[in-house]
């Protein structure tokens, strides 16, 4: 007999209005909340980020167009291969979470045709290794497949300015963000909020299961200093008065 798991929230429950939603959350006790609305289970210290869901959470907008984006791949076959876009406010230092796909047992040539409409002058992060059970190297290999099939790789693999790929690095960077109000994610992104729910530590080391995205957005968080302006967007925009230009992208 087959199984399947189906995670819900109480925002899935459309026969409660809004403000009867709202209600209900601030009848739990407040460490109860996470969990009885949204199905995130009572990890205690083994969470890797205890922030607040709707901390993170931002409606959908439309991105300016002098904000850089990055995109990132994790990659996988049977455990799912994932890929984010990221934009960065850099006026307000703050990382916004765009796009995220999720799928298991897809070919690089099959990724590649999802992810180019997002737009073929976006450079895209990865990781050292191409898949946890490869020996080391393939990644580069892997990294190689993506780009003739025409996806704009970067020409190094996601790493520190200062050349360490550290994972608990890139988590606190993460974290670090959320806690300070500088990291948000478009609350249309189911998935991306399925695995940031459950993602979580036993004995101290992270749990790997269902963490591909999670493991795509420290990839791009980390090559941050790699995102560019969408050219096309970039031409025909025009600076807005009294916008600073940290990055010297108008000049």
């Amino acid at each position: 007999m087959s199984r399947h798991v189906t995670f819900m929230t109480i925002d899935d429950a459309a026969h409660y209005s809004p403000q009867e939603r709202a209600a209900i959350v601030a009848a739990y006790p407040a460490h109860e909340r996470e969990a009885r609305a949204r199905g995130i289970p009572v990890l205690g210290s083994g969470r890797i980020f205890p922030v607040a869901e709707a901390s993170i959470a931002c409606a959908p907008f439309r991105l300016p167009r002098y904000w850089p984006r990055i995109g990132a791949l994790d990659f996988g076959w049977d455990h799912p291969s994932a890929a984010v876009e990221l934009a960065w406010d850099t006026e307000a230092d703050v990382v916004y979470v765009t796009k995220a796909v999720r799928a298991s047992q897809q070919t690089p040539a099959m990724q590649t045709l999802t992810l180019k409409p997002w737009g073929e002058w976006l450079p895209f992060a990865w990781p050292r290794d191409g898949r946890r059970e490869t020996l080391e190297g393939a990644g580069v290999a892997l990294a190689k497949q993506y780009a003739a099939h025409g996806l704009n790789m970067l020409s190094r693999h996601a790493q520190f300015a200062d050349g360490s790929v550290s994972v608990e690095a890139g988590l606190m960077e993460m974290l670090d963000r959320m806690q300070s109000g500088r990291f948000k994610v478009f609350s249309t992104l189911t998935d991306w909020f399925e695995e940031f729910r459950l993602f979580h530590r036993k004995d101290g080391q992270v749990v790997k299961l269902r963490d591909d995205l999670m493991a795509a957005t420290r990839y791009g968080v980390m090559m941050l200093r790699e995102a560019v302006v969408d050219p096309a967007e970039f031409k025909a925009a025009r600076r807005p008065a009294g916008q600073s230009d940290p990055l010297g992208a108008f000049r």
